[in-house]
């Protein structure tokens, strides 16, 4: 029996070829999507799943409580050592101190080879590597780490260094500073982690490093760079540890507003919690398998919309059937089988597009990602599961309409619309499909704006044609190099600094002002910047004056928002005052800049003060001419070069490091552009194939309306008339519903776009227009046919 189902199911198809190419384009591009997607939101959920003990494993972090609360992934060093010594709540806790960008230094016998280390170098506690599952291939993990000046390699980077895993005690010098000798081999790290780091180093060296980080008693201050892991003992609840660390804060930070609040955060959250950097949040996850779903839900669409229009060319068989003694479940599971074919194949081509695509995807979003259906169980069940959920779903309503004839009308051809499904039914199913796509179409439309919002508008200072390139020698051997960059023909400012002035990398710290006696109740940004700081970079006085050069801290520029914050309604009052910060870097405010963004638009403008520090000045701002672009990097980086001949070369442009905060979201804003262009195919597709079948259907009427002198226009109005209600009846539905997805995506921008009429009717204009391509080709080859072959095919 099913092998007849089968049999006959093949035969249908192959007499209805049109439709059977159109159902089979429409699933496929369908389920290659939600393959994709699957695969993608699969990588995300696997981050740091596969470390043993993974749901016992835990990140301290702090929430700093002042004005406002902000958060940051860092915690004090000694946090660790201190919990370590004065509870039993955890097996193990370790620190580690990242550094990115490190400068890794091999000499042999051909010279001195240099690498710029990503990822940064790690320095660890030894209990590091009991806590994550990063196994050793030489060398022992216990000892590993517990000597000065010793360090842990991945194999990748053993090759990258020494061209060979074999690289037990070779040697390698840190930021032309520190000797390392490798006392072990790591396995490569997994793709799915967020622990990237390559190089780990032991903790110990931190002090020949960073001596204040590494310090016993520098409970003063935060930085993002240490953070510090615990694996929980069985049946301790992190409740537990939570109420026990802001003891801490009243022994060590007794006097400071700024109070920390130490929580645990949840390694399966460290990848998703944007507080803390986590790089994708579980809503953009929710977003992805929404598009998947909406586009599997389009593709069925089209296949029962074309279905139960083919119902009426079908009702003779159905009829015969009957007749001669089929059973109407059998004549159900008759439509089912062709619905398996249909499907089958469908998937078939979806795993082949799928294989296609995943190299481009990965290309586009940075990933590495992997399909095989041998080895991932997952896609191994998600895959049939899917296929047999479209079989039903798309498959069940045209096969209860088409066994549901009666058997005398079938064959007297006595049938109506009404009977094959009607065509409300299908008007609902076209409705769904417009409107699913016109909430796609408002989500690019709303994301794309607010992201050209985000890097076109004015920051309140120059970020074009400045790059940014590292400071790599002494204070003394650092200007003089800036008076050379400043000679180079093309080079227009050049200012020695810590960062752009928009920038993730803060320094955050409670000022006293004016001679208080005690902090004041919010946090200042400190920016480290010389006296060409303003000029380079664009900024607007709007009182006092400039900085003046100076190599120690003896003046202050704050901006609007600090005068704000201090209660004084003119910048002008602010000048002359003191300002002391980091507890004893003091000196007088003698100028006020106008706001200018200091972080991404998802923050506030913060309080702020710009001063000489030059031990923190770790870049240099080069203002070039963009007329010549290429030759003046060229010079930059020659001169850079004869100065610094031990170190790496490296330069980025401010626009490019502004852009990078959004990174996640651009990559979110390409798929979702790619899915709804997807999902209007889709559409089109069912479109075209049901204004076929219309036309086809109308062929005597639209033979008579030409005969009785109906232009083209009559007739194609005809069929335009039906869409432009549906299309409406969508909108009407589509509207409030991408209205509160992009409103509710929009409140993490503290810098907006308002949402306004324009979004809905750009979605509206798309829709009519690709509506009006799809209906108006295959309308104008029906207006256009010939009345009395039109009459004659009846």
């Amino acid at each position: 029996m099913i092998k007849n189902y089968f049999k006959i199911a093949f035969r249908n198809l192959k007499r209805n070829k049109v439709y059977m190419t159109i159902n089979v384009m429409g699933l496929a591009l369908g389920v290659t999507c939600a393959i994709l997607i699957f695969t993608i939101i699969k990588y995300h959920l696997s981050v740091d799943h596969f470390h043993a003990n993974s749901d016992r494993i835990y990140r301290i972090v702090t929430e700093q409580h002042r004005d406002n609360i902000s958060y940051t992934s860092g915690v004090p060093g000694p946090l660790g050592k201190a919990l370590r010594d004065d509870y039993n709540y955890t097996e193990k806790i370790s620190r580690i101190a990242t550094f990115e960008d490190a400068l890794i230094t091999i000499k042999d016998n051909t010279g001195d080879k240099k690498f710029k280390e990503g990822p940064g170098i790690a320095f660890t506690e030894p209990e590091y590597f009991d806590i994550f599952n990063f196994p050793l291939l030489q060398g022992d993990k216990k000892t590993a780490l517990t000597e000065p000046n010793t360090a842990i390699i991945t194999e990748k980077v053993a090759k990258k260094y020494f061209g060979t895993t074999d690289a037990m005690n070779r040697v390698f010098k840190l930021d032309n500073k520190i000797d390392f000798k490798v006392s072990g081999i790591l396995k490569d790290i997994p793709e799915n982690t967020d622990q990237h780091c390559q190089v780990y180093a032991s903790y110990s060296t931190l002090k020949q490093y960073n001596e204040w980080l590494a310090g016993d008693n520098s409970w003063g201050g935060i930085e993002s760079a240490m953070n510090c892991y615990v694996l929980l003992r069985p049946n301790v609840n992190p409740a537990q540890v939570e109420s026990v660390l802001p003891a801490y804060v009243k022994k060590f930070r007794p006097k400071s507003k700024n109070v920390h609040v130490y929580k645990l955060q949840p390694l399966s959250d460290v990848h998703f919690d944007a507080r803390y950097d986590g790089v994708m949040q579980k809503k953009t996850l929710w977003i992805l398998s929404l598009i998947g779903f909406f586009l599997v839900i389009t593709a069925c669409v089209n296949f029962i919309n074309l279905a139960t229009a083919q119902a009426l060319n079908r009702s003779k068989e159905v009829g015969v059937r009957k007749v001669l003694g089929s059973k109407r479940s059998q004549l159900f599971w008759q439509f089912i089988a062709e619905t398996t074919v249909i499907t089958v194949l469908a998937v078939l081509i979806a795993i082949a597009l799928s294989y296609i695509a995943l190299p481009y995807v990965n290309s586009w979003f940075e990933l590495n990602l992997h399909i095989d259906l041998l080895t991932d169980w997952r896609l191994m069940v998600f895959i049939p599961l899917l296929a047999i959920v479209v079989i039903f779903f798309a498959g069940s309503y045209p096969g209860l309409i088409l066994s549901g004839f009666q058997p005398i009308a079938a064959l007297k051809n006595k049938l109506t619309q009404r009977s094959a499904g009607g065509f409300n039914t299908r008007r609902s199913l076209i409705i769904v499909q417009f409107a699913i796509s016109q909430v796609l179409i408002i989500t690019v439309i709303v994301i794309a704006k607010q992201m050209n919002y985000s890097k076109n508008s004015d920051l309140g200072f120059t970020k074009d044609a400045i790059v940014m390139v590292p400071v790599a020698s002494s204070p003394e051997k650092s200007k003089t190099l800036k008076t050379q960059l400043q000679k180079i023909s093309g080079v227009q400012d050049v200012s020695m600094c810590f960062s752009p002035p928009s920038s993730s990398n803060n320094w955050n710290t409670a000022p006293i002002y004016d001679n208080h006696l005690e902090e004041e109740s919010f946090r200042i940004s400190v920016k480290s910047g010389d006296e060409d700081f303003v000029k380079t970079f664009g900024l607007h006085l709007i009182a006092g004056r400039n900085l003046y050069p100076s190599d120690s801290v003896s003046e202050f520029v704050v901006n609007e928002t600090f005068v704000k914050k201090v209660n004084l309604k003119s910048p002008n009052d602010v000048l002359g005052k003191s300002l002391k910060i980091d507890g004893n870097l003091k000196g007088t405010i003698v100028g006020v800049v106008k706001d200018f963004h200091d972080q991404s638009f998802y923050a506030d403008i913060n309080a702020l003060c710009i001063t000489t520090h030059v031990g923190l000045y770790n870049s240099y701002a080069v203002k070039i001419n963009l007329a010549n672009t290429k030759p003046t990097l060229a010079a930059i980086e020659k001169t850079w070069v004869s100065m610094n001949p031990e170190s790496l070369y490296d330069y980025e442009f401010v626009d490019k490091h502004i852009a990078a905060f959004y990174s996640s979201e651009d990559e979110m804003l390409k798929l979702i552009q790619l899915f709804s262009f997807i999902a209007i195919f889709i559409g089109c597709l069912g479109l075209y194939g049901l204004v076929s079948f219309m036309a086809t259907q109308k062929t005597k009427e639209i033979g008579i309306r030409k005969v009785l002198g109906g232009s083209i226009l009559n007739i194609l109005w005809m069929f335009g008339k039906e869409f432009s209600r549906l299309i409406l009846i969508s909108f009407i539905i589509a509207a409030p519903v991408g209205f509160w997805l992009m409103n509710s995506w929009l409140q993490d921008f503290k810098f907006r776009i308002p949402i306004n009429i324009w979004v809905f009717v750009s979605a509206v204009l798309v829709t009519v227009i690709v509506a009006a391509l799809t209906v108006g080709y295959r309308s104008i080859r029906a207006a256009i046919a010939n009345p009395i072959k039109s009459l004659r095919t009846e």
